[in-house]
């Protein structure tokens, strides 16, 4: 049961993330990243055939993403983390695992040669999803 709660709170943790994502965009007017769907199309040997096809793919792998994520929160649980401690140990787990991931399949380099415009949105936005999945988790133990 710990997995399905796990991909419960990490719903819940996408929710906020996306929403936090289009409060940020309607504001800076960044257009929405296709990195999720470039990363499924890379793994998924998928050819999306233009934009909308990717921008599908990208919103698809945007959420199955974030429910596995919890999944992995899930883990976090298992070795007695709570709270804010676990909400980082996820935050870091993900955060540099999706940072590698991203340069193995040549999506984009290392955090440290992204700009101050790409690594601020990315860092806030998966901090606020560690910390919504963290805290969704825990109450739903």
């Amino acid at each position: 049961m710990g997995f399905v709660k796990g991909a419960v709170a990490g719903a819940i943790g996408t929710a906020a993330m996306t929403a936090s994502q289009a409060a940020e965009m309607s504001i800076t007017g960044r257009p929405a990243s296709m990195v999720p769907g470039r990363v499924a199309s890379k793994l998924l040997r998928l050819s999306p055939d233009g934009d909308e096809e990717m921008a599908r793919i990208s919103l698809g792998m945007h959420w199955a993403h974030g429910m596995t994520q919890g999944m992995v929160r899930s883990l976090l649980g298992r070795t007695g983390l709570e709270g804010t401690a676990a909400a980082a140990a996820h935050f870091a787990l993900m955060w540099t695992s999706d940072a590698a991931l991203y340069k193995v399949l040549g999506i984009s380099p290392w955090p440290w040669e992204w700009s101050a415009g790409e690594l601020a949105p990315d860092v806030g936005h998966k901090a606020l999803y560690a910390l919504a999945t963290s805290a969704a988790y825990d109450r739903l133990q």
